[in-house]
Formats: C-alpha cells, structure tokens, sequence
C-alpha cells in the first residue's frame, strides 16, 4: 500500500492506517438520536457523540438519496459531480432522463481515488440505484468490493468483486421495505472486517424505511436503532473508525388529524396557465413509491409556449405551504447545483407540507393510510455528523470554522482523526 496522499475535488485525504468505516444512515433525522438516546438504546452513538466528535451538519438541497450518497462519495456539492435528483427533464427532448447512470457521474470518488492508492475498499449500499454510480471505476478485479443488499443474491466477481453475498453474510435476501435490507448492508461490513485482510475503507449506504414509517419515538423506529447501535459497537470492536452520517432528514408532512398536507401543484398549474403549458418534475421518484409516494418537499417547474417564469414564480409563491419559489439561476447558485439540468423554477414546501404532480399522477396506496413522512426540502437539511474517536486539533479548529457538509464526512474520518 502507498503511503502518498491523494487529492479529490479540493480536499486532501491520507492514507488511512486502520480501517474507516462510514455508514449513511439514510433519512436519519437527529431527532431519530435524540429520541434513542432518551429512550435509552443506543449507549454506542452517545459515546462517539461524548468521547468521538459530534456536530449536526447540512446534507445538499434538495435533500433527496441520490444527490447527497453521490456529495459524500465524491467530496462535493451537486454543481461538481452533475447528481440533482432521481431523473431530470431533458430540455431538448422533452424526455426524462434517469440520473443513476455513472456515465452522468462528473467526478472521480473517494472510493475510486483511494483504492487506486493502494486501500482495500468495499462500498455496500441496500438500494441497488446507487450501487454502478458509488462504484464508478472501482476496479473489482483488485480485491474491492461493490454490491446491493437489494441484489445480493446475483453478485458475482465480474460485476461485484464477491461472489454469493448472501452466503457470504449468512443470511436470506431481505424484503425490500424492511428494517433488514439496513441491517443487512452493516452485516455486510462487519464481516468484510472480520476477515483476516480487512479493507481500508468501508462505505455502508442504508434505506430510509424505517424513517419513512415511523416517527422518531416509534417503539419500531427505536428498535431498529438499538440495532444499528450494536452493529455500531462491533464496527468499533473490529478496529474500524466509525463515521455515522446521514442523506437527509425526514419530517411528517400531516396536519393535526393526520391528513396528508400535499401541495398538488400541476393542478394548480393547470388551472391557472391551461395544460400543456408547464410541467412539475418530482426528482424524488424511485421505484420505492412505497416509502412516499413520489411526495418531497422539492420539485421543479418547467414552462412552455413563451409563459414566463417570472409570473409562475409570483403565483406559486403565496401558495400555503411554500417556503421557497427560486427561478434557475438563483436557485443553482442557491443550492450548488448544476445549472445544465436545472429547471426554469424550483419550489420547495414547509416543514409540514409537500408536493406532487396532479392527483392523478400518484399512488398513494402503497401509504396504506398511514402517516406521510418524506424529505426533499430545508427543513430536511439537518442530519447528524458522528465519528467515533476525537478530532485532532487542525479539524477541530476547522469543524468550528463554519458550517459542515454532509459530504466532509470522510475527510473528517479519515484525516481528522489521523
């Protein structure tokens, strides 16, 4: 293994010299540790979060999966690597265009970097939808390791770097809206670590369906953490360097009464400026359409046949439930994003509210009736930024510096606790 440092989208990373190990809690709001913590069932995160490092940190707006796993592997805000949602709208053809693609990745990441150096790198995600991006140009055939819990029974050494992954951790396929698709990424990694070559790196990449469902004090929501917090132990005890971080956060988008607070804004559209002459694209879609039924806190607004976007704007704006309404430029400079692929608006909702299409556009069933919570907005910005041994004092001196990004989490790990 080298020991040469190697450079990434600005920031400089060492060679790590024990492993480091970062899991993307996915749609882990901080209120998920706070009400752990009170509850009593994860003695793990309180010691990093007491004896570690503890900071709340941003994730990139909008705060949305895809966007904020593609900001942690490459360092970087969405303007550098080209990832500003699921899928956008092709200007050109009026075609939506898939955004999981590696060949729309604009960067090099941490992982490809750094096993190019010489560090044994495996990459577990339980979405397969982020699995060929996070894997972009990691090289398989050297000993890393890059797969899905949501296709683990089809790895192979060509396409993954491992063969049967599922014999591998000992356990059965999950479903795929189950705490154990989660579970099973942790599973993952501590047996890679458990081997007698470890890998040098480790990024563990999570499902936000125990979030989606349960609020924070939920007895499922806590139990789901207990086990984390005891996978969290064993990653520790295995030697890892443990970073905890997370996408995104995640609100209840309810009323009082429970009724789902959605802002239908190509109806309003429609209504207003006549069909056919705008057109909301929702970048949170996926095919898990039962964690959220395709509702976020962001969309964005395309306009057509010379409608200005100027008029659009004022008339979304008094809408309740809007927070933001930005035209294309303010909002990718706003937000960091990369202004080829940006729409002519960008809206977001409040805390308690999101937004869809037309009603008829969603399916809400796969809710079954029950609470909506989802992410997408400010009010989502927020997560927790976790490292399981103390910083050293130039990034001490640099965490309280300014506001800290998500995507500083390996940076953090890696150099901060050299």
């Amino acid at each position: 293994m080298t020991t040469q440092d190697t450079e990434l989208n600005g920031a400089t990373y060492k060679v790590p010299t024990n492993p480091v190990a970062v899991v993307c809690i996915d749609g882990s709001d901080p209120e998920y540790f706070t009400a752990a913590s009170k509850a009593g069932v994860i003695p793990t995160i309180e010691r990093f979060m007491r004896d570690g490092f503890n900071a709340t940190a941003h994730c990139v707006v909008p705060s949305f999966t895809c966007p904020n796993n593609m900001s942690i592997a490459t360092g970087s805000p969405p303007k550098v690597h080209g990832i500003s949602g699921n899928f956008y709208l092709d200007r050109e053809t009026g075609e939506a265009v898939v955004m999981t693609g590696p060949e729309l990745l604009r960067s090099r990441t941490i992982f490809d970097v750094l096993s190019k150096a010489g560090v044994p790198t495996v990459v577990v995600t339980a979405k397969d939808k982020l699995r060929k991006q996070l894997g972009k140009d990691l090289d398989v055939s050297k000993g890393n390791v890059c797969f899905s819990t949501q296709h683990a029974d089809q790895t192979t050494m060509e396409e993954n770097g491992i063969d049967d992954a599922l014999g591998f951790v000992g356990q059965e396929l999950p479903d795929m809206y189950s705490e154990e698709l989660s579970l099973f990424v942790l599973d993952a990694g501590i047996k890679f670590l458990e081997q007698e070559q470890k890998p040098g790196l480790l990024y563990l990449s999570l499902t936000d369906y125990v979030q989606h469902k349960y609020a924070p004090d939920h007895p499922k929501a806590l139990e789901f953490y207990k086990a984390m917090d005891d996978r969290f132990a064993r990653l520790e005890e295995l030697g890892a360097t443990v970073g905890l971080v997370a996408d995104h956060g995640m609100k209840d988008k309810c009323d009082s009464e429970g009724n789902y607070n959605i802002i239908y804004l190509q109806d309003l559209l429609d209504e207003k400026y006549g069909a056919g002459n705008t057109k909301v694209i929702c970048p949170i879609t996926d095919a898990f359409v039962g964690h959220h039924g395709s509702f976020g806190g962001f969309v964005r607004v395309h306009c057509f046949n010379d409608l200005n976007p100027s008029d659009v704007i004022e008339f979304i704006r008094p809408i309740e439930g809007i927070e933001v309404v930005l035209a294309r430029e303010e909002a990718a400079q706003t937000f960091d994003l990369p202004i080829d692929v940006e729409a002519d608006i960008v809206v977001i909702s409040g805390e308690n509210y999101c937004l869809g299409m037309g009603r008829d556009d969603h399916d809400i069933a796969g809710l079954n009736g029950e609470r909506l919570r989802t992410h997408g907005g400010i009010s989502e910005r927020d997560v927790p930024f976790v490292i399981s041994r103390p910083l050293n004092s130039d990034y001490s001196a640099k965490a309280n510096s300014g506001q800290l990004k998500n995507y500083n989490i390996f940076e953090y790990a890696i150099n901060g606790t050299a």
